[in-house]
């Protein structure tokens, strides 16, 4: 039976622990099914896993990985952490987000195709001289303009 295991990081690092111990579970072919670093939750990420051994050896060498807790998390513990994330998808075809991450971090895109499965986005960008499709994943984006809105910039953070 899996269960929810706490792992301790150092603060403002939980993503980059998060990749190494995904790539490690992934290379080993190691019994971790899920990760996590809920929003606001500094210095931790949580990880479904077989047991203590599979999570201990996902992230064996992983820097800023600082140990892992002695007892499982029980799931109502995390679970108003997680139902958060779930429910945010705040955005219509036509929105006018702001990339926040990646190459294209500060540019202004038109939403024109949204994949709620794959949690994507299709965007155009608005300063480009010939309208390209790009995919950027759903959490990448903030919108700062509904469609119908003149101008009005509204801040969701």
């Amino acid at each position: 039976m899996t269960k929810i295991y706490a792992l301790r990081t150092t603060a403002n690092r939980e993503e980059q622990v998060l990749e190494f111990v995904s790539g490690n579970a992934k290379k080993r072919n190691l019994q971790v099914y899920s990760l996590t670093h809920p929003h606001g939750m500094k210095g931790y990420i949580f990880i479904e896993a077989e047991s203590a051994d599979e999570v201990e050896r996902a992230y064996h060498g992983v820097p800023y990985a600082r140990g892992l807790l002695k007892q499982p998390v029980n799931y109502q513990e995390i679970e108003h952490m997680l139902e958060q994330a779930k429910t945010q998808l705040n955005m219509q075809i036509n929105d006018i987000v702001e990339i926040i991450s990646g190459p294209f971090k500060k540019e202004k895109a038109k939403i024109t195709r949204i994949d709620k499965q794959k949690e994507e986005i299709i965007v155009e960008l608005l300063e480009a001289a010939v309208p390209i499709p790009i995919t950027v994943k759903m959490d990448s984006v903030k919108v700062i303009r509904r469609e119908g809105e003149e101008k009005k910039e509204e801040d969701n953070e």
